[in-house]
């Protein structure tokens, strides 16, 4: 199916249905029940996080410059805090591995779909002296929430993939996260939800990496937290993810954000011991789909990387260190720690550590 809707996006194909039309009935009432559960709560308007991180690095060299497109998770809805929006923490997380200040600038929309990238793209090209040095789009969930045709979703952001490589950006996707995991969701919908999204992800990881991009599987945000903890990992109105949604998604996204720029230690080679290998584009795909945190990158067609860099973070109960290590130890490896701390009203603060030594975590 993803195949097939990444086929139908790149040659003019029409709407390919992911729904059959007896399903529909059965699923209506279900439909109905979850629209007046979700978003029973208040999200906030997520806060404005752009502007210059790393002060602490200023020298000769040149700030990075990181874009942000896409749709609430992008935006960071859910959240009062700019510090805790995804945007501020891969920023900050850029800033700790380059050794450089790092220049955020988020275009990303609440309720967007992947039509509105078009838009974005155009605000982040407008000025070619500030054209970003990297981005990530983190778009789909409302794609598949107001049934916009799969074929054209991901023709929107093939075109704006493509748009930013030729201006020469670095592109990192977060796919469509898995709409299965949200909580008020009940089966049979439930089920429906999590095999839409994961067609959608598989089909704009197989769009993004052909035209030069690489994809992050945002999955169920990511891993099994979500389902074991969402009181903690969803945000007030049960659909946008929480602080601590944001930086267990942020995780997963940097070391392929770093990657991307040739900054993370770990190389492109695959390590067979954490299930890496090299696959057909869509069946990299489909793979990565299943499990969150998974990237793909193209290698030679129709050929792709399966990686898994994800770091997980370290427990709650663990200090926040206020800089990273500037001199990891020479021939040694490097891992970056994501720190977890609280502020005297319980608000969650985090912090970015480089490592030196050691294995990489799982």
């Amino acid at each position: 199916m993803a195949r097939r809707i990444a086929a139908g996006a790149a040659y003019g194909g029409g709407s390919i249905g992911l729904l059959g039309a007896a399903a529909v009935g059965v699923l209506l009432a279900e439909v109905q029940l979850a629209k007046r559960q979700v978003g029973g709560g208040i999200a906030p308007v997520p806060p404005s996080a752009d502007g210059r991180y790393g002060v602490a690095f200023t020298g000769p060299a040149e700030p990075l410059r990181l874009g942000l497109l896409g749709d609430s998770t992008a935006a960071g809805q859910g959240v009062r805090r700019a510090g805790q929006t995804p945007g501020a923490l891969l920023a900050s997380g850029l800033a700790a591995v380059s050794e450089r200040p790092v220049d955020l600038r988020n275009v990303a929309l609440p309720g967007a779909r992947s039509d509105d990238l078009e838009r974005q793209v155009s605000l982040l090209l407008a000025d070619p002296a500030r054209t970003p040095d990297v981005c990530v789009i983190m778009i789909g969930a409302n794609d598949v929430t107001h049934r916009m045709p799969a074929t054209q979703s991901v023709r929107c952001l093939t075109t704006a993939v493509r748009r930013l490589r030729t201006a020469g950006a670095e592109v990192v996707v977060g796919t469509c996260p898995d709409l299965g995991t949200i909580e008020p969701v009940y089966q049979p919908l439930r089920w429906l939800a999590r095999r839409v999204s994961r067609q959608l992800a598989a089909a704009q990881t197989i769009g993004a990496v052909e035209q030069g991009g690489r994809t992050v599987s945002l999955g169920d945000l990511l891993g099994p937290e979500f389902e074991e903890n969402p009181r903690e990992l969803f945000g007030p109105d049960n659909y946008h993810p929480s602080a601590e949604g944001y930086a267990t998604a942020a995780m997963a996204v940097l070391p392929t954000l770093c990657a991307v720029l040739g900054l993370w230690p770990e190389s492109d080679r695959l390590d067979g011991a954490r299930r890496e290998d090299m696959l057909p584009v869509a069946e990299a795909a489909s793979q990565a789909a299943k499990e969150a945190g998974t990237e793909v990158t193209g290698a030679r067609a129709p050929w792709a990387l399966l990686k898994h860099r994800r770091r997980r973070r370290l427990p709650a109960s663990t200090e926040p260190h206020p800089h990273p290590h500037p001199h990891p130890e020479p021939g040694g490896s490097t891992r970056l720690d994501h720190r977890l701390g609280t502020d005297a009203d319980g608000t969650p603060r985090h912090a970015w550590v480089r490592r030196p030594g050691g294995p990489p975590r799982e």
